[in-house]
């Protein structure tokens, strides 16, 4: 028969729950300063890598949330219908606006919705109105990408709006750079040349952005 005493010794599980919390936080810390100061380094830069890691991940995330909804097949279709034409009037084969800017190939990710935001609006607001088409057909095409490109801008607005869609000195400096280019041309051969170097911002739009239809 076991009497009280006979084991004076007892486990943490017969321990009154006070006593277990107890004897956690004070064994914690000394498990912790026992350890070698080489191993609490490689825990603590471990540590910052998966936060590090996290806030990436979060950021990718956040700018596959401004999906662009528009048929882009339709859009390099209508380009391409015209494409032959519009560059066929381009006085400046040897100036570019759009190709050869490495910048825009370098972009980040977190300047993506920025520097799509800010070339919308300079085709829109600049190159389309600039153009003067005389050929009815052209201009439809024309005016159908246009369009295209306004309903672009209102999903990137509601991104911004929603603090989705930030804008960072480095975006700031590829448009002003774009726009620079634009106005050493006289305003007829800018809008020409930018028409024509068309496909290089939608090719640039597809490798950059998660797009939906809107069929």
């Amino acid at each position: 028969r076991y009497t009280e005493g006979a084991f004076p010794h007892r486990s943490a599980c017969s321990l009154p729950p006070t006593c277990v919390h107890t004897h956690i936080h004070v064994c914690v810390p000394a498990l912790w300063g026992s350890v070698p100061w080489s191993m609490k380094f490689q825990c603590v830069s471990l540590w910052l890598l998966g936060i590090m890691l996290i806030l990436c991940f979060v950021d990718s995330r956040s700018l596959r949330k401004c999906l662009i909804s528009t048929d882009m097949h339709h859009i390099e279709e209508s380009f391409q219908e015209i494409k032959r034409a519009i560059q066929a009037k381009d006085t400046f084969p040897n100036v570019t606006i759009l190709s050869t800017l490495e910048t825009l190939q370098s972009i980040k990710p977190l300047d993506v919705c920025c520097v799509t935001k800010n070339l919308l609006a300079f085709y829109v607001d600049r190159v389309f109105k600039d153009h003067q088409e005389p050929h009815p057909q052209i201009l439809r095409k024309i005016s159908s990408i246009a369009n295209s490109f306004l309903y672009m801008q209102k999903t990137l607005r509601q991104c911004q709006e929603q603090r989705q869609c930030h804008c960072r000195q480095e975006a700031t400096n590829v448009t002003r750079v774009i726009h620079d280019n634009y106005d050493q041309l006289e305003v007829r051969s800018a809008a020409i040349k930018s028409l024509g170097e068309l496909d290089v911002f939608l090719a640039w739009i597809d490798k950059n952005h998660e797009v939906t239809s809107s069929a």
